[in-house]
């Protein structure tokens, strides 16, 4: 049998959940997600959850927050204008907002607090500081 390797092309299907077992992705009911192995296209360890895999092949794989998407940092907490907000936007904790970068890309962000003159904001990805936990299945190597 034909197993993965790094450089092939391949094609899984996929969920996503958090330990608790809440899902927060899957690929089941729609195409199959395809991507290069070991070319830096996914997260660390679901790239190497991969090699040796066969076509059918069914696995679920425990990703700690270092292989996944990272630790949350204080670095990605963010002090915003009020003034740089529109006058008329209801802005509350938890809300999700999307701002830009210096070169235009958006940057998702989460309202953490809004104070007088300052909103607080948590631009950290969503899934930063989680074990993940994917149910993996390979369709196809391309």
């Amino acid at each position: 049998m034909v197993q993965v390797k790094e450089g092939d092309v391949v094609r899984v299907h996929y969920t996503g959940k958090l330990v608790n077992g809440e899902q927060f992705d899957s690929s089941v009911g729609k195409e199959p997600l395809e991507f290069t192995v070991g070319a830096g296209q996914m997260i660390k360890g679901f790239d190497a959850a991969m090699p040796g895999m066969t076509i059918g092949e069914k696995k679920t794989i425990n990703i700690s927050p270092e292989h996944g998407y990272g630790e949350k940092s204080d670095d990605a907490i963010i002090e915003f204008p009020k003034e740089n907000i529109p006058a008329d936007m209801k802005l509350e904790p938890g809300m999700p907002l999307t701002l830009s970068d210096p070169e235009g890309q958006p940057v998702p962000v989460i309202v953490v607090d809004v104070k007088d003159d300052v909103i607080i904001l948590d631009a950290n990805h969503f899934l930063a500081g989680q074990e993940l936990v994917f149910d993996i299945e390979l369709v196809e190597i391309v």
